[in-house]
C-alpha cells in the first residue's frame, strides 16, 4: 500500500460499500441510492483531491450506455407487435399441451428471444402469454416462470446482447458479438440442456398432471397475437439487420454500441411511432443506474482499491491461469446470487482491465467472469433483475415463489451451468483455445 494514499482509499472504499449495501437493502430505489453515491463519490473526491466531474465522465463507458439505449429503443418498438407472443403460443400448441414438452418449448422460445433481447424483456414478453395458457389448460404456472427465467438468464449468457453483464464485459474487453458466440454459445447449449433435464425431474409430479381445455388451446389463432402485421415484418428486417452488422462490426469498425443506435434509428425512421410513448417505454432510470456505478467504480479506481484488489488477482494468475479462470468464476456466480449480477460485474471491469498494464492476457478470465455472473444469477431471487421481477409477479397471481423454493430450483440450476462453465475452461484450457 505503499504508493495508495490512506484518505482516499478509505473515503472511496466507505462510499462504496455504503451504495451498495443500500442497493441491496432495497429501502430506496437503487437508480436513487446509486445516484446519490455518485454524487457524494464526485465531492468528496474534489475534497480530498483525487477525483473531480471530469474523472468521472471519463469513468462511464458510453458505448455500453449507448448499446443498451440502442436496443431499449428497437425493443420498444418491437414488443407492441406480438410477434413474440405469437411464437409462444405456437410453441404450446406444437406441445399438444402436454405440461412436461410445454416447459421445454417454452423454454427453447425464452432462450431464443432472450439472446437478442434483454432477459428483463423477454420475461415481461414471455409470462403474461404463459399465465393465459397455463390458464385455459388448468395447470399452475409456477413451473413454467421459474422454467422461463432460469432459461433466460442462460440463453443470455450466449449473446454480447442477450445479458447486461455481457454488454459489460464486451465493451471493456473489446469483444465482438461473433467472440460471444464462438466462445459462450456452445458452453450454454449444454448448459441448458443439462438445466432443463434439472428442472423436468424437479416439477416431475406436476408436468404428468392431465392438463384441461386441450381442444381450447389447439383452437388458438396465433396470428392473432400479432397485432400489427406491417411494423412486425418490418421489426424483423430491423433486427436482422442489426444482429448482421453485430456480426461483422469488428471487421468494418463499428462500436456495438453504435451497432445498436444504428438499428434503433432505423427502427425509428421505418416505423415512426408517437415518440413520447416510445420515449415512456425506455427504462431511463437503468440507464442513469449504469452511469451513477460507472461513476462510483471509477472513484473507487481513483481512490487506488482497484490497484490493490488487481494486484490480488495477479498473484492469484502465479497459481496458474485455469486457477485463477476457475476462482473468478465460482467467486463471481456466489456474488451475483448476494449482490446481483450487473453491480458486481461493474466493480469487477477496472480489476481485470487493470491487469494489462501489469503484462496479463485476462482473455481466460474475461470468458470465466461472463460465465460467473451469467450463470451465477439464477443462484437466489435477487441474483438478477429479471428473478426480482418473476418473484414480484407470483405473488400477485397467488402462487408466490418464496426463496426457499427458489433455492431449491434455481441455486441446482447455477451450481450444474457453473459447474458445466468450469469443465469448458478446463477443456479449453487443455486444447490450448
Amino acid at each position: 500500500m505503499r504508493d495508495v494514499a490512506l484518505a482516499p482509499l478509505l473515503v472511496s472504499t466507505v462510499i462504496f460499500v455504503l451504495t451498495y449495501v443500500g442497493i441491496f437493502s432495497e429501502r430506496v430505489h437503487r437508480t436513487i441510492v446509486s445516484l446519490v453515491g455518485a454524487v457524494a463519490m464526485i465531492a468528496l473526491g474534489s475534497w480530498f483531491s483525487f477525483y473531480d466531474m471530469h474523472k468521472a465522465v471519463e469513468a462511464i463507458d458510453f458505448n455500453t450506455i449507448t448499446l443498451l439505449l440502442g436496443m431499449m429503443i428497437v425493443v420498444g418498438l418491437f414488443k407492441e407487435t406480438g410477434f413474440f407472443q405469437y411464437m409462444a403460443i405456437r410453441a404450446a400448441k406444437l406441445a399438444g399441451g402436454k405440461p412436461w414438452l410445454l416447459l421445454v418449448y417454452l423454454g427453447v422460445v425464452t432462450s431464443l428471444v432472450s439472446m437478442v433481447l434483454d432477459n428483463v424483456t423477454t420475461i415481461i414478453i414471455m409470462v403474461p402469454v404463459t399465465i393465459s395458457i397455463a390458464d385455459i389448460l388448468g395447470i399452475p404456472v409456477l413451473p413454467f416462470l421459474v422454467s422461463e427465467v432460469l432459461l433466460s438468464n442462460i440463453g443470455g449468457v450466449a449473446t454480447l446482447i442477450g445479458d447486461p453483464p455481457n454488454i459489460l464485459i464486451g465493451s471493456a474487453a473489446g469483444f465482438s458479438f461473433t467472440d460471444f458466440l464462438t466462445h459462450l454459445a456452445p458452453v450454454v447449449v449444454v448448459a441448458w440442456i443439462i438445466a432443463q433435464g434439472i428442472l423436468l425431474f424437479l416439477f416431475r409430479s406436476i408436468l404428468v398432471c392431465k392438463p384441461e381445455n386441450v381442444d381450447h388451446l389447439m383452437r388458438m389463432d396465433e396470428s392473432q397475437a400479432i397485432v400489427d402485421s406491417l411494423t412486425t415484418t418490418r421489426m424483423l428486417k430491423v433486427l436482422g439487420v442489426t444482429v448482421l452488422l453485430y456480426l461483422v462490426h469488428e471487421r468494418i469498425g463499428l462500436e456495438p454500441g453504435l451497432v445498436a443506435l444504428i438499428g434503433a434509428c432505423l427502427g425509428l425512421l421505418w416505423i415512426r411511432p408517437k415518440l413520447e410513448k416510445l420515449l415512456s417505454e425506455i427504462h431511463w432510470e437503468v440507464l442513469l443506474f449504469f452511469m451513477s456505478l460507472f461513476v462510483i467504480v471509477g472513484g473507487l479506481e481513483a481512490g487506488g482499491i482497484i490497484t490493490l484488489a488487481g494486484r490480488a488477482v495477479a498473484q492469484l494468475v502465479e497459481h496458474g491461469m485455469l486457477v485463477a479462470a476457475l476462482v473468478i468464476l465460482w467467486v463471481s456466480a456466489i456474488a451475483s446470487g448476494v449482490l446481483s449480477n450487473v453491480p458486481f460485474t461493474i466493480a469487477m471491469l477496472p480489476i481485470l482491465k487493470g491487469l494489462a498494464t501489469q503484462g496479463i492476457a485476462a482473455g481466460p478470465l474475461w470468458w470465466a467472469l461472463a460465465l460467473g455472473v451469467g450463470f451465477g444469477g439464477n443462484m437466489t431471487p435477487i441474483g438478477a433483475a429479471s428473478n426480482v421481477f418473476v418473484v414480484s409477479l407470483s405473488s400477485s397471481i397467488g402462487e408466490p415463489l418464496g426463496f426457499r423454493q427458489w433455492l431449491r430450483t434455481g441455486s441446482l440450476v447455477a451450481v450444474a451451468s457453473c459447474a458445466v462453465g468450469s469443465v469448458a475452461l478446463i477443456i479449453a484450457f487443455e486444447l490450448g483455445i
